[in-house]
């Protein structure tokens, strides 16, 4: 027989919510003593003294030497890795203190409890014992570990054996259990079922209304928190230090979406949001000034560019279905533009015009290849334009490295490309020179960041524009099923040419200053795949993995794509496997995508309602994403 345990009501003055799901909870999945009161209590217990320990840890030297990145040799002075099982550790009391019904810390927990310490728990042992592997293999050997080290090690799993004694969110499955009907006895479900139901919580309920001002403090709070956060990784040293901040996130991000948290701020950012768009502006404006590295900064110029590429990418495959597979090609034809007419002394114009107007020049040259390409080639459906956008990045690439003068006329300078693009000037302002603006010294890459950040704003409203537009809704009717969409009296081919041309017009702003930031345009830049981005399976991976169809999916999808390989140098060689296991895992784990709007989670995951969702549904609307 198995005993429920039920959640206690708020207490008086604590804001209401209305739970969709029942109270009950499941046994746990490793409990400490028959009675479950008591092995619940025990758990807390130990979850509470595993958290101050690994806490405690961090401020005792994990080794000696200071040869292992981060300097983990100092007391009382946490760094490098330490920080990591410290913030765990910090997170893992407050939500464990939100589960025991402490004021003032129960919004922390609007959906699952339990699940939510138990991903805590697990992220910080797993990142703790990472580090305890890398400084055995760098340094040779545990010998090389202090008691700071030793006493992490301990408190961790201290914590995950005690996150493994409370009980589930969920009630018991009856389909995990099977009664034998030779012997009438229940069949108790193996270690992994209980394990995996452990990880499973309710949704979040309707959270109590509040203040208009009270929403804009969440908004930005939640902006300043992810500046921090972004910050925090671009910053972190190659190699051990920051695959441990990707090791913890890959827990506290899950983790925090089993609580609930996102789907409360998503509600908050439907409601306002404006606010939160130029709240999420003014915390990428604000990203220069928290760098002290111009070589960080440059790695976020770049994200930032290829994540306003793949949003324009977004907008043709994401909202009108459109598969294009060379679309980068686009991209190659602005910044090949721009090159031409930036009076680099090796471009065979040999004119230099405003960059206002080089914009202009490739936007319209994009937008003419757009159509010539789209014309014909839109009249096919599936795999055969795909097989056609395809063989026009091909195309393209070859293009450029053929006209040197001896296969064809002298144009691109063939393989060499355009070097010594020159910096930009913009109403005197010379990007290329270091700036100082209100006390903060703004290097070359923050420059061109801050200039992208105004292209990535106008992509944004673009794509909001159209996506809320009667046209985004005929893109949508055109992506779900073309035939029906016909029937109802929708162009068909007019709406995925103008899709097509619009994706085409982005890409070619953005190559804009893409040649600028990155000095020279060459051919090979300009591939289907590649070690290295812009290629156009990037783009493609990019819009698939962040979630089609949203604003903030591709963005974030772009960021991981470019981040995680310029920080982790040496798995330069196996980037396209690691890409194609990530691929699989996410089309077996969340094909919908890092964010997904309400249409996508209802088409890839049984919800037991019905297919047209309501106001009630928790989840995001594209525009929320």
């Amino acid at each position: 027989m198995t005993t429920q345990h039920t959640t206690g009501t708020p207490a008086p003055g604590e804001a209401a919510t209305t739970a969709p799901h029942t109270s009950t909870a499941g046994p746990p999945p490793l409990p400490l003593n028959p009675d479950p009161h008591t092995s619940r209590k025990l758990g807390r217990i130990l979850v509470g003294a595993g958290a101050v320990v690994s806490f405690a840890s961090t401020m005792l030297p994990w080794t000696w030497t200071s040869a292992f990145p981060g300097d983990l040799t100092i007391a009382m002075y946490p760094a490098g890795l330490q920080l990591l099982t410290l913030a765990a550790a910090v997170l893992t009391a407050a939500v464990l203190l939100a589960t025991a019904g402490v004021r003032g810390l129960r919004w922390l927990t609007p959906g699952g409890k339990h699940s939510t310490l138990l991903l805590l728990t697990v992220g910080n042992l797993a990142t703790t014992w990472y580090t305890a592997a890398a400084i055995a293999v760098e340094l040779g050997g545990i010998v090389n570990f202090e008691p700071g080290m030793w006493i992490a090690v301990a408190g961790t799993a201290l914590a995950v054996v005690g996150a493994l004694a409370l009980p589930t969110d969920l009630p018991p499955d009856p389909s995990a259990s099977s009664t034998s009907p030779a012997a009438g006895t229940d069949e108790r479900p193996g270690s992994w079922q209980r394990l995996r139901h452990a990880l499973k919580a309710p949704a979040p309920g309707t959270a109590a209304p509040l203040p208009g001002w009270a929403e804009i403090a969440v908004i930005c709070a939640a902006c300043a928190i992810g500046l921090y956060v972004f910050a925090y990784g671009i910053e972190a040293e190659d190699g051990p230090p920051f695959i441990g901040f990707l090791v913890l996130a890959a827990f506290v991000f899950p983790a925090f979406a089993r609580a609930g948290l996102p789907k409360r701020l998503s509600v908050l950012a439907g409601r306002n949001r404006n606010t939160t768009l130029a709240a999420a502006f003014v915390a990428a404006l604000l990203f220069p000034i928290t760098q002290s590295n111009e070589a960080y900064t440059n790695i976020a110029v770049s994200v930032l560019i290829f994540a306003t590429v793949a949003l324009g990418l977004n907008m043709v495959v994401g909202l009108a279905g459109i598969l294009d597979l060379g679309y980068v090609a686009f991209l190659g034809v602005g910044a090949y533009t721009a090159a031409l007419v930036s009076g680099a002394e090796t471009s065979s114009l040999g004119i230099h015009v405003p960059f206002w107007a080089a914009v202009l020049i490739g936007a319209a040259v994009a937008l003419v290849f757009g159509l010539v390409i789209g014309f014909p080639s839109l009249r096919l459906h599936g795999d055969y334009l795909a097989i056609v956008t395809l063989g026009f990045g091909e195309i393209f690439r070859i293009s450029v490295q053929n006209l040197d003068g001896d296969s064809g006329p002298n144009i691109t300078n063939g393989p060499n490309g355009i070097p010594n693009i020159p910096d930009l000037k913009i109403l005197g302002f010379d990007l290329g020179q270091p700036h100082t603006v209100l006390g903060f010294e703004l290097g070359r890459f923050a420059n061109y960041y801050l200039l992208m950040l105004v292209f990535t704003a106008i992509v944004v409203t673009v794509f909001r524009r159209s996506d809320n537009s009667r046209i985004g809704r005929a893109w949508i009717a055109i992506r779900e099923d073309e035939t029906a969409a016909r029937a109802m009296g929708v162009n068909a081919f007019r709406l995925k040419l103008m899709a097509f041309a619009l994706g085409a017009t982005l890409a070619g702003m953005a190559g804009t200053v893409l040649a600028h930031v990155e000095f020279s345009v060459t051919p090979e830049s300009y591939k289907f795949v590649h070690t290295a981005p812009p290629n156009s399976a990037f783009l493609l991976i990019a819009v698939i993995l962040g979630g089609m169809g949203t604003v903030s999916g591709p963005l974030i999808g772009a960021a991981l794509l470019y981040l995680i390989p310029a920080k982790l140098q040496f798995m330069a060689d196996y980037q396209l496997l690691l890409f194609g296991i990530a691929l699989i895992l996410l089309m077996r784990f969340r094909p919908e995508g890092l964010i997904a709007d309400r249409r996508k989670q209802l088409e890839f995951h049984e919800t037991g309602q019905l297919d047209t969702p309501t106001a009630a549904t928790p989840g995001l609307g594209k525009t929320e994403a």
